[in-house]
């Protein structure tokens, strides 16, 4: 028998057996010299068998931790510890090197190669590509890792509703822990809002393999009800069978009020733009008013007001605290003075019957001030009364100061049954200029916290004295905002200039 043409036969066959495994392979002797190399094992690693020294095998092949940065050493290589008796089952490697630029990773088992005499002889190592695995577990954990950070809530059940995961952010929206709603179903969010035509036509669309998207109420664990967005997703496998179903709830509870509260101030803004009149007509005389409130709608307030006697009213109020709470009280406030106006004609007596009607409606927080001027358009004088509104001011022409309008009483709301009384009649001089402003103009702060202040709103008045009514109150509020270097204006701005001509 020809053992020697029987060995190389069995050697043929089975090194076309290793060569056509589509695992890699590397034999190497007990000296760590490589005795074979398939050509999968060349494929995968990029380099194919090089007469090396174990310890280079590392820097030659690019062997890394998984981590991608920390280099094996040569030792600590599975086919080196094979050498040395070990076995290794499955290890992970990353390979990368000037033919793999981009870098794979492989899973490693090794075995020794036990010589006649029980003693390691050499070793063998099997490897394959598992790159595309590894990526898709990355990719898949930073999607979990996505869905647990996520703020919005995500719900998965399976196609009978029950839910089989929720994350951190299901918890912190509905107060209910995972251990209470796993194996129990979306029903305890159930608000009662919604009936049970609402969620059959719900299950009809998921179940038809279509998402469902709608804003509903849902119900906490503390039994507090609140609006969210939700959508829910059928999810599919391969042969297009619904496996779970995904829901994603956004909680717009606070977006939806918000909604709600600016649509209310946008009615409220409108209604109050109505009674603004930024100018007015009167005979020998040039007048302009104007408010910039500093929120949607502003607790300030001006107005003209014309009786068939002769008098033009001019009013500049501010009621405490802004959005639509002082909106409505200043309707009220502008009803109540153009039905007293055309009945009275002293200022004094028209703020004590204003003072008793808000003191009877409004609360120990709100308050309103106000500086009522009447106007005789004829014989050219002004009077007024000020219930604890800042001053307003009567320049010459030439910009002195010739009568300053300060407050006469407490500002409206505070007390029922105040007094007020009017002043003496003060006359009005050719190219006379009447100043009247809110704190909003005073009361405006810079960077360096200095006031704005009643010097410099003067003396802005004074330096466009010449220009128009309108103008001058333009050239205020442009100064104010400028003065405040481009902050966020903080209160209501509002004047009047009436000019004598």
């Amino acid at each position: 028998m020809d053992y020697k043409r029987i060995l190389m036969r069995e050697k043929i066959i089975w090194r076309a057996i290793l060569d056509d495994l589509v695992e890699g392979i590397i034999v190497a002797d007990g000296n760590g010299k490589f005795l074979y190399f398939n050509p999968v094992a060349e494929k995968i690693l990029g380099i194919g068998l090089k007469d090396i020294d174990s310890q280079e095998w590392t820097s030659v092949y690019g062997c890394y931790f998984p981590d991608m940065v920390t280099a094996y050493p040569a030792e600590q290589l599975p086919l080196s510890r094979a050498i040395r008796g070990e076995k290794i089952s499955d290890e992970i490697m990353f390979i990368k090197n000037q033919e793999l630029a981009e870098g794979i990773y492989i899973s490693v088992s090794a075995s020794p190669l036990i010589s006649k005499i029980g003693i390691p002889d050499g070793g063998i190592t099997i490897f394959r590509d598992i790159t595309e695995k590894i990526v898709s577990e990355k990719s898949l954990q930073k999607l979990v890792s996505a869905v647990e950070q996520t703020a919005d809530s995500v719900i998965i059940t399976d196609t009978r509703g029950i839910v089989e995961y929720v994350n951190p952010a299901f918890t912190d929206m509905t107060g209910y822990n995972r251990e209470e709603i796993l194996g129990q179903t979306p029903r305890i969010l159930r608000s009662g809002v919604q009936n049970e035509i609402f969620y059959a036509n719900l299950w009809k669309i998921i179940l038809s393999g279509n998402p469902f998207r709608d804003t509903i109420v849902n119900k906490k664990k503390n039994g507090e009800l609140f609006w969210c967005q939700q959508t829910i997703t059928p999810m599919k496998n391969a042969d297009g069978r619904i496996t779970d179903f995904v829901s994603v709830i956004k909680d717009i509870t606070e977006l939806k009020k918000k909604n709600e509260q600016d649509l209310q101030l946008r009615i409220a803004r409108e209604l109050q733009q109505k009674y603004y009149k930024n100018e007015i007509t009167v005979a020998g005389f040039d007048i302009a008013g104007a408010a910039y409130p500093a929120v949607e709608t502003g607790g300030d307030y001006y107005d003209f007001i014309t009786t068939q006697d002769g008098y033009l009213w001019m009013v500049v109020a501010d009621v405490c605290g802004h959005g639509i709470g002082s909106a409505l009280i200043m309707a009220e406030i502008r009803a109540f003075l153009h039905a007293f106006a055309r009945t009275e004609s002293d200022p004094g007596i028209v703020l004590t019957w204003l003072n008793n009607e808000l003191a009877a409606h409004l609360d120990d927080y709100h308050f309103a001030t106000m500086t009522l001027i009447r106007l005789d358009t004829r014989m050219k004088w002004i009077d007024y009364a000020n219930a604890g509104h800042l001053p307003a001011y009567l320049l010459n022409r030439s910009g002195d100061i010739r009568q300053t309008l300060s407050s006469t009483g407490i500002p409206l709301g505070y007390r029922k049954d105040e007094k007020f009384c009017k002043t003496a009649p003060i006359p009005l001089q050719p190219e006379d200029l009447l100043v009247l402003i809110s704190d909003g103009i005073s009361e405006t702060f810079a960077l360096d916290e200095s006031e704005f202040g009643f010097t410099r709103t003067l003396n802005i008045v004074r330096q466009y004295q010449t220009a128009s009514a309108r103008e001058i109150v333009g050239h205020l509020y442009e100064s104010v905002r400028d003065f405040a270097q481009n902050q966020p204006q903080q209160d209501d701005i509002t004047a009047i200039i009436c000019k004598v001509e």
